[in-house]
């Protein structure tokens, strides 16, 4: 960026600041920059952090000559004088600079400006207050908001570099200039020519080469402005000229404190400030001189129309800018509190008087000032009265905004990148190892990897010496003997070890007298490498799978030149930012594992290799440059961009890590302490700084701040894995404790606070303060410190309250999770679910603070879709990065510890995990208002059984148990079998109430409970083994540990007991010469009873239920296609299969599925169908292309191949039912583009009380309620018996309308619903689903012909929700609806149905089980 730092263009950006003088500035620019006070001098520049050196700009009064445009001190003996020589209208403007007493090595950075446009704000930065809340949510939350993308989304202006430029003129990097002075005498010198007429100003930094050092602006870059004659000629607007006048800021502030005294010490705001500046720019525009300004003001006599000396005794006033100081340093000492209006009005008066006292004692107003004005307190003063932090204290108040605004939809599909490369040729030495182990049968050790450290070096024994050898001391000599393999000549030492008691062997090469070394160490080879050799590893088939595997193995090839140092890392991975982009997804991340694996210590940081600070800098300032303009270009890896940032840091050109070297020295100089621990530290820091200095910064901090105690200095450095080995193991080892004397305290204290924001720039990637420093525009002193106080209060207050949840109010947890939360929808990528969480979050919290009978409830169904996303991120992470983590691990030989928690070490780190621990802190306290307890009881059944822990009941479904077991599974999906033996199943998951698992576990007489207290499920696992004894009741779940003979008193010993296999079996079915019949043709032989349900209920049901058109494709015909001589194969293969089935191979059962759908259509099945459907009224697909017959053909070949599904096979073979007498025939429907879906069961499966009917709600398509989706359905009760009578009852979570009464007894949390467009489905309706004493509904596959489009849900505007009057008309019509069926069949029903549009329909109905 042009001469101008990423923190400088972004700290203009973050406060407006033009970077411009008062005399340039337009009516915009003055808008914009209006909460920012400016400076009286004609060069301003951006707000940044100190830097050392500075130069000081003069007042315009100090100006020899009027062309004289500013005057600098550059050090102690040096000054910069900069004149702007205005010509003729259109000629050249001619600017001289000369530096004093300087050396002759001088060289100007520099650039022009053309007048700025208005900058584009990212649509949540939008003001101060965004900014302070995006800070404290940071805070909060600890995550790494990058410094570095920042700069990038708050924006930069570039300079315009002119085609006429003086002679020995350089381009710097294409975005800016570098001029030499040249030397005259004890100055130096340096003419620039302007013509082009759009030029504005000059910015520029002055560097010298001779002693490496960047001379600045106090801190910024020189800006001056050229004469407005020259671009604007003689028509400048009076607006113009008005404008151009400059108020000294001691003046603005003094009036904007008398306005605000006269207002009645009302709040202080920026609009008043700007009223404020322009009163006494109208004055001086009137003609007041300044001098006559300044007396008005401050009621002292103007010193230029005195004629007659002040009286001997008149005593001096205190000036007003010394009360200020005085001030300031009053409140430093205090500590920096945040003072309220009042306080800092006692203040002011407190140091006006300290100070009139001083004056009363006869010290003069410049002795005065000489003893107040020490070092850069005016420069602190004036910074903190930018802050308005003496006029009064500023709130952050949140603005009210569409928080959907902030969404995004870049989702992270893991797919293995395929990316074509060209094939590397193999070099000699590979042919040559190749055919060595091909030949030889010997092992080849890679080249590559080599270890250092602490070794016991042993001279070779005799016995393994080759002949020809020469022994040395502590060591051997042997001479290479040519070879030939294959053609290749090669030399070759053949060493052969006797047993396996050597670690490795060290070694250098020797040719004539020039050695060869590995980087300048021993080359190291371990004999520990067979075991993880690289090369093998690359060799696995599947080695690598799931991962950006080329990347990964050139990453290893070059981790031996990255471990010269941190300079040759960041380097390498600038190099391969390119390769890791075209490969994708998985590229990011493999270059993200990488990086992370070096941020944690488990790769070397540096080898034997001197390097300076700067270097450093400037390598991690490229490799994030890159980064940086990924992050623009791919939004889609955002996300993985900013990890890599957080573990490198923000580096930088120029000062920035020379800095580490200078500041080290100041410190040592400025509070004596240049030997023992602080020069071993300096020597490290001089030699190759690391990460580690950070952490060794602070543990002196924390060592100096507990009055020199030894152990903290040690605890800090400990927690942060830096032992006594490591500092010793540094090139340049630290041996030495720090030892500091008290009177050193305040100094060092001051110092190192100051030099960890140093090592932090350059090491530290998500380095807090710089952060909110970027994001405000503060400098790091002051005013950085009045804001960051109230931030660090609040963080340690929320870790308090970790443990102080449960007493603290409801809707203040619930409006700090929000924060929360929406930091995380800001830090991912596919942020939609987590936006609408946050959305539905909010509105709880709303109905909270209004009272609302069921905000709990409410609170309740999105705490729980909080935690779905979570853990759907958290199984995202696991899928995307721990590939790559293992992978690359392998290759380098990181610990396997450390490659084992990769991921989990990612997700704890970020502000995911501080979201989930406040929502296991909240979730008790909300179910207690929300009166639900600890456990949802879904099959209240009282057994006894031995504990087993499991993580996935799919993954145990099929196993047999040999004793009565009770499951304590921490994942349920839904669609999972009971497993033999098993009596009980316990989870935290929450599986629908009408999932197959729900109903499988009702049936089998099992009990299935969810239970919602983490306390619990820990201390029933950790009964892992033991006997125990549960009861239920339908709201609770109690239990005991049992002996064996109660065990066998309670008779539940026995498995097979209490899962009785059910006296079933199937009649096999014939094809009876159809291919597809009409609903009137429906009947036991031809279908099975789901079909037969259907037409049985067309015409019987109220005219406000709807039944959908149906034809089906009878039993038989799939045998009938089978056997069909265009099928002949498909037959074939299936018989083999089938064959390897019976030998209970059972990876057979997806084979035999895909064989199923090469099945061919014989044309008379095509035609039949298509005369039925369209004789019924239902379209044809056909009609609309063979394309979509061949969808629909598909999908009824699906349902065929689900016969074979591993849940159905195995649940047929629980109960010996002959898989072969199996049939399937297919019920074919409209679809009904449903708003909703529901399920009914009308008498509820929960307590068993015929009296209620319970049912179940979702959005959308009942996929998403009788499949393996996530989250919880809408569910409700009620009383059949107040269908027609309606009662109006008390408790909360009743629900009056006049249809019907009803408990709604949970808010849906289910994040996906599915909707289609119009499109035929093809429903399972096999004669083995609806058994008697069998539960076989939901086995087997209903397939859409179209594909269903999967919606995030937003239930904050669904009707369903947040309409009452909408919503007790759909649910009294759904349990009426449910009521009418049972009444029909005269026994209770499991109802399936769909609404559309306000209307019931019922797409089928079984009896319940």
């Amino acid at each position: 960026m042009s001469g101008l730092s990423a923190a400088a263009a972004a700290e203009r950006c973050a406060l407006g600041i033009r970077g411009r003088p008062a005399a340039a500035s337009s009516p915009a620019a003055s808008l914009r920059r209006a909460k920012v006070p400016r400076r009286p001098t004609a060069l301003v520049a951006s707000r940044r952090g100190p830097v050392s050196p500075r130069a000081i700009a003069t007042t315009p009064a100090d100006r020899a000559s009027p062309d004289l445009a500013g005057r600098f001190t550059l050090d102690s003996n040096s000054e910069l004088q900069v004149a702007v020589n205005p010509a003729p209208q259109g000629s050249l403007v001619v600017v001289d600079l000369v530096a004093t007493n300087t050396s002759g090595s001088l060289i100007l950075h520099w650039g022009a400006l053309r007048p700025e446009s208005r900058l584009d704000w990212p649509h949540f930065f939008v003001g101060r207050d965004q900014i302070l809340y995006v800070a404290y949510t940071l805070m909060l939350c600890r995550a790494p908001f990058l410094h570095k993308l920042l700069t990038q989304l708050l924006g930069s202006r570039d300079w315009l570099l002119p085609s006429r430029r003086p002679d020995g003129t350089a381009v710097y990097k294409n975005r800016a200039l570098r001029t030499p002075f040249v030397k005259s005498g004890n100055n130096s010198t340096l003419r620039i020519e302007i013509d082009d007429p759009a030029v504005q100003a000059i910015e520029f930094l002055v560097f010298d080469e001779a002693q490496n050092k960047w001379f600045k602006n106090n801190g910024q870059n020189f800006l001056i402005q050229l004469q407005k004659s020259h671009h604007q000629g003689q028509g400048a607007s009076k607006t113009a000229s008005s404008s151009a006048t400059s108020v000294p800021e001691d003046l603005v502030q003094i009036q904007a404190y008398l306005r605000w005294e006269r207002n009645g010490k009302q709040s202080y705001t920026p609009e008043q400030e700007k009223a404020t500046r322009a009163e006494l720019i109208e004055e001086l525009n009137r003609g007041v001189s300044l001098e006559k300004l300044r007396a008005k003001l401050t009621k002292s006599p103007e010193s230029s129309e005195s004629d007659s000396p002040a009286s001997e005794s008149t005593v001096d006033e205190v000036p007003e800018d010394l009360v200020q100081v005085q001030a300031y340093i009053r409140w430093e000492k205090a500590g920096k509190p945040n003072y309220p209006p009042e306080k800092q009005l006692l203040e002011f008066e407190e140091a006006r008087k300290e100070l009139q006292a001083e004056l009363d004692k006869g010290i003069s107003v410049d002795q005065l000032k000489k003893k107040i004005l020490k070092g850069n307190i005016e420069s602190k003063v004036s910074k903190q009265l930018k802050n308005k932090k003496y006029f009064s204290v500023e709130r952050i108040q949140r603005k009210k905004r569409d928080i959907m605004q902030l969404l995004n939809k870049h989702k992270h599909d893991v797919i293995e990148e395929k990316v074509e490369t060209a094939p590397m040729q193999p070099t000699v030495l590979d042919l040559f190892t190749q055919s060595l182990q091909d030949k030889v049968g010997c092992e080849i050790l890679s080249r590559k990897l080599f270890k250092f450290g602490d070794k016991e070096i042993l001279a070779p024994p005799s016995n393994i010496v080759p002949s020809g050898s020469k022994l040395l001391d502590m060591a051997c000599e042997t001479s290479f003997t040519e070879s030939q393999l294959d053609g290749l000549h090669y030399q070759v030492v053949e060493i052969e070890f006797d047993d396996g008691g050597y670690k490795g062997m060290p070694f250098v090469l020797r040719s004539g007298e020039s050695w060869i070394k590995n980087n300048g160490s021993d080359f190291y080879l371990d004999f520990s490498a067979h075991v993880t050799n690289t090369n093998n590893t690359k060799g696995t088939s599947d080695a690598g799978k799931g991962t950006a595997k080329a990347l990964l193995e050139r990453i290893a090839d070059l981790e031996e030149d990255a471990q010269r140092s941190l300079m040759h890392r960041f380097n390498i991975a600038a190099d391969l930012v390119d390769q890791a982009r075209d490969a994708g997804l998985l590229g990011i991340v493999g270059l993200f594992v990488w990086i992370r694996f070096m941020s944690t210590r488990q790769l070397i940081w540096n080898k034997n290799y001197n390097v300076k600070p700067r270097e450093i800098s400037k390598a991690q300032d490229r490799f994030t440059d890159d980064l940086e303009n990924m992050y623009k270009t791919y939004p889609q890896y955002r996300e993985i961009l900013r990890m890599i940032m957080a573990a490198v840091g923000r580096g930088g050109e120029g000062d920035v890590g020379q800095r580490i070297r200078d500041e080290i020295l100041v410190i040592q100089r400025n509070n004596d302490c240049k030997g023992g621990m602080m020069e071993e530290w300096h020597q490290k820091l001089h030699n190759n700084t690391s990460p580690d200095d950070v952490v060794i910064c602070q543990a002196l901090i924390d060592y100096i701040k507990s009055d020199f105690d030894i152990s903290v200095y040690w605890d800090t450095l400990n927690k942060e894995g830096i032992t006594k080995e490591r500092l010793l193991s540094y090139d340049r080892a630290i041996h030495s404790e720090p030892n500091f004397r008290s009177e050193q305290k305040e100094g060092l204290l001051r110092d190192l606070g100051n030099y960890m924001r140093s090592l932090k720039a350059v090491h530290s990637g998500a380095d807090l303060e710089s952060a909110i420093a970027t994001c405000m525009g503060y400098k790091s002193e002051v005013p950085f410190s009045s804001v960051i106080f109230p931030l660090e209060y609040f963080r340690t207050a929320t870790e308090r309250s970790y443990e102080e949840l449960n007493d603290a109010a409801p809707e203040k947890i619930m409006y700090f999770i929000s924060l929360v939360l929406e930091n995380l929808a800001l830090s991912i990528d596919d942020n939609e679910d987590i936006l609408y969480c946050l959305k539905g979050w909010n509105q709880a919290l709303e109905m909270a603070k209004q009272k609302h009978d069921q905000w709990a409830l409410y609170a309740k169904a999105f705490l729980d879709r909080i935690r779905l996303a979570l853990a759907s991120k958290g199984e995202q992470y696991y899928n995307m990065m721990q590939p790559s983590a293992e992978y690359l691990g392998s290759l380098l030989r990181v610990d396997q510890w450390a490659v084992n928690i990769f991921t989990e070490e990612i997700i704890r780190g970020g502000s995911a995990a501080t979201l989930s621990a406040l929502l296991n802190r909240f979730d008790p306290v909300l179910r207690n208002i929300a009166h639900l307890g600890s456990w949802q009881v879904i099959s209240p059944v009282d057994v006894s059984g031995y504990v087993v822990v499991v993580d996935e009941l799919l993954a145990v479904q099929n196993k047999s148990y040999d004793k009565p077991t009770v499951l304590i599974a921490k994942s349920v999906k839904g669609e999972e079998e009971i497993p033999d033996g098993v009596v009980g199943v316990i989870t935290p998951d929450m599986p629908d109430v009408l999932s197959h698992v729900s109903v499988r576990a009702r049936n089998c007489k099992v009990l299935f409970a969810t239970c919602f207290d983490p306390s619990i499920l820990s201390e029933l696992e950790g009964h892992d083994g033991k006997l125990f004894f549960f009861k239920t009741t339908s709201a609770d779940v109690t239990y005991r540990e049992i002996s064996e003979s109660e065990l066998q008193q309670s008779g539940s010993s026995n498995a097979e007991a209490d899962n009785a296999v059910p006296a079933v079996s199937l009649v096999k079915k014939k094809f009876l010469g159809k291919y597809a019949i009409s609903a009137e043709e429906f009947s036991e032989e031809m279908v099975g009873a789901k079909s037969r349900n259907i037409a049985y209920l067309k015409g019987k049901l109220p005219s406000w239920v709807g039944i959908p058109t149906s034809v089906a494709i009878p039993f038989g015909t799939f045998e009938k296609v089978l056997s069909d001589d265009l099928n002949k194969e498909v037959a074939q293969d299936i018989e083999k299969l089938k064959g390897r089935l019976a030998q209970e191979d059972f990876s057979a059962l997806a084979e035999i599925r895909k064989v199923v759908l090469n099945l061919t259509a014989p044309s008379q099945l095509v035609n039949e169908l298509k005369e039925k459907m369209l004789g019924s009224g239902m379209p044809w697909p056909g009609d609309e292309g063979n394309q979509r017959w061949e969808q629909a053909w598909m999908a009824i070949k699906k349902v065929w191949a689900s016969k074979w599904n591993e849940r159905a096979y195995f649940s047929t073979r629980k109960v010996k039912l002959d898989h072969d007498y199996l049939s399937m025939a297919v019920l074919v429907q409209e679809i009904v583009n449903a708003d909703y879906a529901f399920v009914i069961h009308t008498t509820n499966p929960s307590s068993g009380d015929s009296s209620e009917i319970y049912a179940e709600v979702v959005k959308g398509l009942g996929e998403t309620l009788v499949g393996a989706y996530p989250g919880r359905a809408m569910s409700f009760i009620c009383k059949k018996e107040d269908l027609d009578s309606p009662k109006v009852k008390a408790p909360l979570s009743l629900v009056y309308c006049p249809f019907v009464l009803y408990q709604l007894l949970g808010y849906p949390s289910k994040p996906i619903g599915l909707f289609i467009r119009r499109s035929i489905i093809f429903r399972s309706d096999s004669n083995g689903e609806d058994l008697e004493g069998y539960a076989g509904a939901g086995l087997y596959d209903s397939v859409p012909m179209d594909e269903e489009d999967e919606v995030v849900l937003d239930y904050t505007t669904d009707p369903l929700i947040v309409d009452g009057g909408f919503r007790n008309s759909i649910l009294s019509s759904i349990a009426r609806a449910g009521h009418a069926i049972e009444e029909l069949y005269g026994s209770p029903q499991d109802v399936e149905g769909v609404v559309k549009d306000g209307k019931i329909f019922v797409v089928q109905t079984r009896p319940q089980m």
